[in-house]
């Protein structure tokens, strides 16, 4: 299947999203602004985020692992929330109580985000067993790092979907890196559609530099996950920073990261764009500036947002008509009271 050349600019624009979001992020946590003292930045990898978030559907759900932002973003999440999220602020997607390792969204079929390595995967299953049972025309897309390649629950999850035939996609994005142990030291073979090959699922793996790929094998996945046969998509890419934001990488050469960050799916992007003239210089400046002033609201709306009161955090937790514990402070001073 050949893809429209006209699907490139708005995936240009997604993934330049994505990255200038990221930046912000890394931006936010050096004010001072992020809450927790965890973040993990997907630069590099929105080949993989965008390109599959556009072989989904609307009525399709998925969940990410713990470098999920620019996921979620590609789906159609609102910048600004994402951030207050992230920021630990009310006005987030989860209240702040999420972070940036637990945003969760319903309304846009985000089941959530997990830190469990490994953790959201058998939870596609279940989505997607449900979907068949109820006989939706939905699929739920499992999106995880090449660490998660190592868990046994994956495999449990793809015999399971492959056995009842599920509408299910699962996503390994393998950055090369599980936190600071590089791949082929973690296992003896990275032909990982082969794994998933041997339980009956469709497997391709794609270079993510080349979003229109990831978007192509993403589409053809889809596609046989909505007819009863789920797939399996390894998407290569380089993880541009360490795991966490603090993390300087020292497990990594200069020279390894210098023909990594050469790997740059939005560069690569640009550059088709222009030498194939579906753009020139003066559109996507002005684009790359229009997406600037976006993300940088973000910030602003962070910043000025307001932190969860205390007594709200127990809100979301307890079912409807079940009562709160009562905090701390009410008590003592009905306690002293009395």
């Amino acid at each position: 299947m050949t893809l429209p050349n006209t699907m490139l600019p708005e995936l240009y624009r997604t993934m330049r999203r994505i990255r200038t979001f990221e930046e912000r992020v890394a931006e936010l946590y050096a004010r001072g602004l992020s809450a927790g003292s965890m973040l993990h930045l997907s630069i590099g990898e929105e080949g993989a985020a965008a390109g599959v978030a556009a072989a989904m559907r609307p009525q399709d759900s998925f969940t990410t692992h713990h470098r999920g932002h620019g996921i979620f973003l590609a789906r159609g999440a609102d910048p600004g929330r994402m951030m207050a999220e992230i920021g630990g602020k009310e006005a987030g997607y989860c209240r702040g109580k999420g972070g940036s390792m637990h945003i969760a969204d319903m309304a846009l079929g985000h089941l959530g985000a997990n830190a469990i390595v490994g953790g959201g995967i058998p939870h596609v299953v279940g989505a997607g067993l449900s979907y068949k049972n109820l006989k939706r025309d939905a699929i739920s897309v499992g999106f995880f790092g090449d660490g998660a390649m190592q868990q046994g629950v994956l495999y449990e999850s793809m015999n399971m979907a492959a056995l009842w035939d599920l509408p299910v996609l699962f996503v390994c994005i393998n950055n090369q890196y599980g936190m600071g142990t590089r791949i082929d030291r973690a296992t003896r073979s990275i032909e990982f559609d082969r794994r998933a090959e041997a339980f009956g699922l469709a497997a391709a793996m794609v270079d993510g530099e080349d979003v229109e790929a990831v978007r192509e094998t993403a589409q053809t996945l889809a596609d046989g996950a909505r007819n009863g046969r789920p797939g399996f998509m390894a998407v290569s890419c380089f993880r541009f920073f360490g795991h966490g934001r603090m993390d300087k990488s020292p497990y990594r050469t200069a020279e390894e990261e210098s023909i990594g960050r050469k790997r740059d799916p939005v560069t690569r992007a640009r550059d088709t764009l222009l030498s194939s003239g579906q753009s020139d210089t003066a559109t996507l400046d002005a684009l790359d500036a229009e997406v600037a002033r976006e993300m940088d609201a973000t910030i602003d709306f962070t910043a000025a947002a307001e932190a969860p009161a205390s007594h709200s955090m127990f809100r979301d937790v307890y079912g409807p008509g079940e009562a709160e514990p009562e905090p701390l402070a009410h008590r003592l001073d009905r306690i002293l009271a009395s």
